[in-house]
């Protein structure tokens, strides 16, 4: 068994909160050896800094007011394939530790920055949060009810958007970078990063196939047959029988005439979601789960938080397991011949890690 596909390849994460964490786990899950630079007097973060988040790497703790230590930041960033830092644009340069001042030290380096609204443009300076970013590339305005939009949590700006093209991007850089031997910054921003998510809906949009409102489409719970529907127990299920075999099968299991149900006849879709809605909430959600267990009618349980890691079907698949004490979901995707690690965080102290590094040559 191997350290995973991206092993050897040596990462410096300068901490950060949003996507950086996100990015940098699933590199160390990659088999990436990863040192988190963390600065003196920071406030630890609940999420980015604990057990799930921050697992696969080890931590130094630095200074970065101090010129002693920015050299020391700089000498472990002359070791390293990638640099990943979620500062506002400036901040690094201010410290002596931009793309500049760490591509003269290491000319191979791919340096990822991940920010909000990008490197350059009138918002780059400006505070903002996943909410504000995706508001601004047309995703948010398509999410929730009729009445308003819905943040969908931070998956689309700052986990979509942000962690996995940042992590995507400097996977790319370090290609190039070993094939021609020298680095580049990669300017990863969540607005341009959820823009990019939504090429399908603007693709639709384009085609005359999708309105510019929220539930009134195919996949925005316009459809009664691309929904979530309350149970008699409250809880709910996911229906997403979109091709005629699997909403014949939903029909079928709700025990419903498929004979007098037109599916993509949108003026006979109110009436339609108040005849599922009735249907479902006469039994309880795991009722329906077994009623649909083992069909084509893409009926699912909603889970909790708590419930989705004792699934079968994620327990066959080991999707989440508690290697460091808390549930957490396990590396994604799979590969082959070169599992990704899962590994906790290391404690290994600051001048252990230092030696290591010291003991490695420069990349270049």
């Amino acid at each position: 068994m191997t350290g995973g596909p991206l092993a050897g390849v040596r990462v410096v994460e300068f901490d950060a909160i949003g996507p950086v964490p996100l990015a940098a786990m699933i590199l160390a899950d990659f088999g990436c050896d990863i040192v988190r630079i963390s600065r003196t007097g920071r406030s630890p973060s609940p999420s980015a800094d604990g057990p799930i988040l921050g697992r696969g790497r080890r931590c130094i703790t630095l200074d970065l007011k101090s010129a002693v230590d920015r050299g020391t930041a700089l000498v472990i960033v002359a070791r390293a394939d990638v640099v990943l830092e979620g500062n506002r644009p400036g901040v690094m340069e201010r410290l002596g530790l931009g793309p500049d001042a760490c591509l003269a030290a290491n000319p191979a380096l791919v340096y990822g920055r991940m920010t909000g609204w990008g490197q350059t443009g009138p918002l780059a300076r400006s505070a903002g949060h996943d909410i504000n970013y995706i508001a601004l590339t047309g995703a948010l305005h398509a999410i929730g009810g009729a009445d308003r939009p819905v943040p969908p949590l931070n998956l689309i700006g700052d986990y979509g958007g942000g962690s996995m093209l940042l992590a995507l991007g400097v996977t790319a850089a370090l290609v190039s970078a070993r094939t021609t031997g020298a680095g580049q910054v990669v300017d990863a921003a969540m607005t341009d990063g959820s823009a990019l998510l939504m090429s399908m809906f603007y693709a639709m949009h384009a085609a005359g196939h999708w309105r510019d409102m929220r539930a009134a489409n195919l996949l925005d719970g316009g459809a009664p047959f691309y929904r979530t529907y309350p149970c008699a127990d409250r809880k709910h299920v996911a229906v997403g029988a979109i091709e005629p075999a699997f909403f014949a099968a939903l029909l079928a299991g709700l025990a419903l005439d498929a004979t007098t149900i037109d599916q993509f006849d949108r003026s006979a879709w109110p009436a339609l979601a108040h005849a599922f809605a009735t249907r479902f909430a006469e039994r309880s959600r795991d009722d329906w789960a077994e009623v649909f267990a083992g069909t084509d009618a893409c009926v699912t349980p909603v889970l909790s938080l708590a419930e989705a890691p004792h699934h079968p079907h994620n327990r066959a698949r080991a999707t989440f397991a508690a290697p460091a004490g808390p549930m957490q979901p396990m590396p994604a995707p799979r590969f082959s011949a070169t599992p990704g690690m899962g590994a906790p965080a290391q404690n290994t102290d600051s001048a252990a890690i230092l030696k290591a590094w010291a003991e490695r040559p420069q990349s270049r």
